[in-house]
C-alpha cells in the first residue's frame, strides 16, 4: 500500500497512560453523558424523568485531551469557566446494539475526568437551540488520569467521587447515584455508534459544579479509580 504524501504533517496520535503498563491508551473519540446525577440535573434547570427520557450525549475532541497535573490558561471567550468531575469509561473492544450484558466485555478500564466548560456560552447555545460545541468542545477541556484496567478490586463499587477547589470540597457524591448505569448507556449509545477501542465515554458530573479561575488549583478523587489534579493559569 502506497503512503500518501501529506500536504503537511498529521498530528499525533493523543494516548493517556495505562497504570501498571509501560503501554499507552490511544484516544479515539471522546463521548460525553449530559445530566447523569439527579441532583446535578436540578441545579441546572433540567431534573430527570428516567421514565420518560433516555441519554444524551455530546463529544469532544481527542486533541482536547489534557494529563492530569497539568497548568492551563483560562480560556477565552468566557467569564464562566467551571469544573465537571467525572468517571470516564475507557472502551476496548468493538461493539454494536449491544445488549446491557455485553457490556462488561467493552470495557478496558476506567479513569477520572474533568469536563471543563465554558459555562456562559454553554447556556447561550441551550436557551437558544444551538449545538453546544463553544461551550464544551474546545482546546484543553477534557482532563484524564491514566487508565485503571478492568480488574482491579474495588471499582464501581459503589465508591465515592469528589472534587476540591483549593482545598475545599465542592462536589461529593457516589457512583451508584448515576441515573443511567455504565451497562445501560453502553446499551443506548452503541444504538447510534459503533463503539471502538479507544472511546472513552464521561459519564455524568454530580452537582456541586461551579467557576474557578486563574491560580486556583483542582484535585478530585474517584475510589479505586484515582485523582486527578489541575492548576488554572493565566488567560493567553
Amino acid at each position: 500500500m502506497t503512503t500518501p504524501r501529506l500536504a503537511f504533517a498529521a498530528p499525533d496520535i493523543v494516548t493517556l497512560p495505562i497504570r501498571g503498563s509501560g503501554a499507552r491508551f490511544p484516544i479515539r473519540r471522546i463521548f460525553c453523558v449530559g445530566r447523569n446525577y439527579h441532583a446535578h440535573a436540578i441545579e441546572m434547570g433540567r431534573p430527570v424523568d428516567k421514565s420518560t427520557t433516555r441519554p444524551f450525549y455530546f463529544l469532544k475532541d481527542a486533541s482536547a485531551t489534557v494529563e492530569s497535573g497539568a497548568t492551563i490558561p483560562y480560556p477565552p471567550g468566557t467569564q464562566d469557566y467551571q469544573y465537571e468531575m467525572e468517571l470516564v469509561v475507557a472502551i476496548g473492544a468493538h461493539g454494536f446494539r449491544l445488549t446491557e450484558d455485553d457490556a462488561e466485555r467493552m470495557v478496558f478500564g476506567y479513569c477520572c475526568g474533568l469536563d471543563m466548560t465554558r459555562r456562559d456560552l454553554q447556556m447561550l447555545a441551550r436557551e437558544t437551540g444551538r449545538p453546544w460545541d463553544l461551550g464544551k468542545d474546545f482546546e484543553q477541556s477534557a482532563v484524564f488520569t491514566g487508565i485503571v484496567p478492568k480488574g482491579r478490586p474495588g471499582v464501581l463499587d459503589g465508591g465515592e467521587i469528589r472534587l476540591q477547589v483549593n482545598g475545599r470540597t465542592m462536589q461529593r457524591s457516589s457512583l451508584d447515584k448515576l441515573i443511567w448505569s455504565i451497562p445501560e448507556l453502553l446499551a443506548d449509545l452503541s444504538g447510534f455508534y459503533h463503539l471502538q477501542p479507544g472511546d472513552l465515554i464521561m459519564t455524568g458530573t454530580p452537582e456541586g459544579v461551579g467557576p474557578v479561575w486563574p491560580g486556583d488549583h483542582l484535585s478530585g478523587h474517584i475510589d479505586a479509580v484515582g485523582d486527578i489534579e489541575l492548576h488554572i493559569g493565566a488567560p493567553t
